[in-house]
């Protein structure tokens, strides 16, 4: 199955999907962004709405994002479902940082695990994954067709943002 998913842009006339390079999965230095973009993708069940909306503001409040360059690409609930059938308490968000060191920071910070954290866990409003993923270049194909999504001034500083003491991931 994996093997014809990787197939389908192939068979539908686009270019092959070409791997990340290996370098991109080494450990970034935790104080410099390499501006190459990443998109955290959470995705899992939602058990408990109010807690999750409460973790949620809690996230808009703690200026993280903002100073971090993060920004949500997708809303949680899909418009449409083109094949299978997700389940009610389904949800996925996509958060685009300007590189991987800013999306650890803003993981490993003080803020997110000790204020935030707790606002979903303990008992847990919902059980996700959470992964890092590094933003493929625009094909040429759509050169011209959309703008290469980079960001245009610095888009923040880890500056400032304490971290837990050791890493979570």
């Amino acid at each position: 199955m994996t093997r014809a998913l990787l197939l389908l842009p192939f068979l539908l006339g686009a270019a092959p999907p070409v791997p990340p390079p290996t370098a991109a999965l080494s450990p970034p230095d935790r104080e410099r962004c390499d501006n190459r973009p990443v998109v955290m993708i959470v995705e899992g069940h939602i058990r408990d709405e109010k807690r999750l909306a409460d973790y949620a503001q809690g996230i808009r409040a703690s200026g993280l994002y903002q100073q971090l360059g993060g920004y949500y690409l997708i809303s949680p609930r899909p418009v449409a479902v083109f094949e299978g059938r997700p389940p009610p308490d389904r949800s996925m968000l996509a958060v685009r940082f300007p590189c991987l060191a800013h999306a650890r920071a803003f993981w490993n910070s003080r803020t997110y695990r000790e204020k935030l954290v707790p606002l979903r866990s303990n008992p847990s409003a919902g059980d996700f994954t959470v992964t890092v993923h590094l933003e493929l270049a625009l094909p040429d194909y759509m050169k011209g067709r959309v703008a290469q999504a980079t960001y245009g001034a610095r888009a923040g500083s880890m500056a400032g943002i304490a971290q837990v003491t050791e890493d979570v991931r």
